[in-house]
């Protein structure tokens, strides 16, 4: 198996280095890209030195059998044929083919057949915030159809990337020491701060980011009648988003149907025990690969609703880790590569 990364530098391109090495997916050869600013740096995997090559137009995908890009959507949609034109499947970070009807949006754990229908050549990683949320909302559809998803995000720093995560540490030791706090990659501070607004605006006064969590859901689910109105907030957390979500379902689940089937459900642990003090949150929930659930329990409102809380890491399951579950699921499906 011949593997390469694309935006090898940045903070998931890091990512994808080490969750390869912890998923012990199968690689032969890696190679990996990046801008000309990345050029000629090395990293180190499995013990041999690597030295980012810079991106071009040329020939360097030909005996390539994946290609994990995340380098944004202008370097995907340029570099797309150059990458797949020799074979490779392109598994792709950006938001740039998600809503292409001849591509596939995959979520393994959800619809992880839909990765073998690619004439393209290319296979869409969905945004962060709407991997984690659909991993808690398959096992409940399971039971009863879902008919409308309203959800609060409270995404991390590091959907920003490496320098928003860096630009929050800073912000924090500016103001202990009495400076103004730095701002480049948020609306305003982040720091001692929430900011109701996640990627750009759109007519409708819905975000950018929360108008891909309503189209998402619908094509992962395969569900265009499920509706999901999202409000997405930036929080001062480092990388693990959390998510409040209320759903309404053709018919009621109980909160025991829906404990069950959530600790039954693949890349879900159930941690509800708020008598305790025991429920999912990003501090501790940092580096690991699994989504969270917890805080399950009756929508008062609402004979057929549920609210229950999640949170994932964004540049794990919201990002590398989802990607390498993608080709793991076609390797252990028996997709035969070139």
């Amino acid at each position: 198996m011949k593997v390469a990364i694309v935006g090898a530098s940045g903070a998931v391109g890091q990512e994808f280095l080490r969750v390869l090495d912890q998923q012990n997916f199968p690689i032969d050869e890696l190679l990996l890209f990046g801008s000309s600013r990345s050029a000629g740096r090395k990293y180190t995997f499995r013990g041999k030195e690597i030295t980012v090559k810079e991106l071009q137009h040329n020939d360097d995908f030909k005996d390539v059998d994946i290609a994990f890009t995340s380098a944004g959507a202008g370097t995907s949609k340029e570099f797309a044929e150059t990458i797949t034109k020799h074979g490779a499947i392109m598994i792709d970070n950006s938001s740039a083919f998600r809503m292409d009807n001849d591509v596939p949006l995959v979520v393994p754990e959800v619809n992880g057949d839909d990765a073998f229908n690619t004439p393209r050549n290319i296979i869409a990683n969905p945004n962060c915030t709407t991997i984690q949320m659909v991993v808690a909302l398959k096992p409940l559809n399971d039971i009863s159809p879902i008919k409308r998803v309203h959800v609060a995000t409270y995404q991390a720093a590091s959907g920003a990337g490496a320098a928003a995560m860096d630009e929050l540490v800073n912000q924090y030791a500016q103001i202990t020491r009495g400076e103004e706090p730095k701002v480049e990659k948020f609306a305003y501070q982040l720091a001692y701060n929430v900011i109701p607004h996640v990627d750009v605006f759109l007519d409708n006064g819905y975000t950018k980011e929360e108008m891909k969590m309503y189209h998402e859901t619908k094509k992962i689910m395969h569900a265009e009648g499920l509706d999901v109105s999202a409000t997405c907030v930036r929080v001062p957390v480092m990388r693990a988003h959390s998510e409040a979500i209320w759903i309404e379902t053709e018919q009621p689940i109980s909160v025991e149907q829906a404990r069950e089937a959530f600790a039954n459900a693949q890349g879900l642990i159930v941690v509800d025990q708020p008598a305790d003090k025991k429920y999912p949150m990003p501090l501790f929930i940092a580096n690991e690969d699994p989504v969270y659930v917890g805080r399950i329990r009756k929508d008062i409102t609402n004979e057929c609703g549920l609210s229950f809380w999640v949170v994932g890491d964004q540049i794990k399951k919201g990002a590398a880790l989802n990607a390498v579950q993608i080709a793991q699921y076609l390797v252990n499906n028996g997709k035969q590569f070139k």
